[in-house]
Parts: structure tokens; sequence; C-alpha cells
């Protein structure tokens, strides 16, 4: 017997199509805007292994679609001459009876290497993740 697939919900669009797509601040220029966009994407979606079975990889998805967030602190921390460095998920200390991931973002100066992080959580626990925090400074502990 072959397995069988079923499908909720499909979403396809191309990169293009993504990123015209996300509202742009009016504070932050179109150039930087597309540089941020691109460096956000690309930096999720050519993660290792990012087939979203898991769920820090649905959440990371979730992110890239669903929460222009992101893109807006990439050119804000571009615009201040930063880079993004790496984008981290994990299981959240706060889950409980839920499955919570906190995503957190690193920006790092170009000129003086000092790192600006900052994270959100998502709910992963249902068939559609949604946001749980939004997009804050992060402190490690």
């Amino acid at each position: 017997m072959a397995p069988v697939v079923g499908f909720d919900q499909i979403y396809w669009f191309d990169r293009h199509s993504l990123l015209q797509s996300i509202p742009k601040p009016e504070k932050i220029s179109d150039e930087a805007w597309a540089a941020a966009g691109a460096e956000v994407l690309d930096r999720i979606a050519l993660m290792a292994d990012n087939a979203g079975s898991s769920d820090e990889h649905r959440a990371l998805n979730y992110l890239v679609v669903r929460y222009p967030g992101i893109y807006a602190a990439a050119a804000e921390a571009f615009s201040r001459n930063c880079s993004l460095t790496s984008v981290e998920a994990r299981p959240s200390a706060i889950g409980g009876t839920h499955k919570i991931v906190d995503v957190i973002f690193s920006f790092t100066s170009r000129v003086t290497d000092v790192r600006d992080q900052f994270f959100l959580r998502v709910d992963v626990t249902g068939e559609f993740p949604f946001l749980v925090t939004k997009l804050s400074p992060y402190y490690p502990r």
C-alpha cells in the first residue's frame, strides 16, 4: 500500500512575489528594504535541513511568510550598519502544555562587532502556528 498525503492548505509563491508583498515601513528606503528582505529570506530558507517537519522549522517558515516585523527589524539594523549574523530557533522554557518556539535574530555591527539580539515566540502546538509575542529585545541569561 502506498502512503497517502493530504493537504489542508498549500501556499505557492516565488521569491520576488513574497518580497514584494511584505508591507514596507515608510521610514525605510526601498534599497534598504530590498536588501533586508532578501537577507532574512535567504538566511531562513537556506538553513540546513529546513523541510518544515520540526517545530523549529515550522516556526521559522511561519515567520517568513506571515510576520513582516522580522523584515522591518533587519532593514532598521542594516541602516545602523549591522548585518544579520544568525537566526536560531529552539524550544521555549515557557511552553507548558503548548509547544512554544523561541526564535532569536542576531545582528552584528560591521564597525564595532557589538551584537544586538531580538526574539519572538511562536506557538506550534496546532496545525497552524501563531505568534505568541512580538519581536522584542533579547537578553541571554
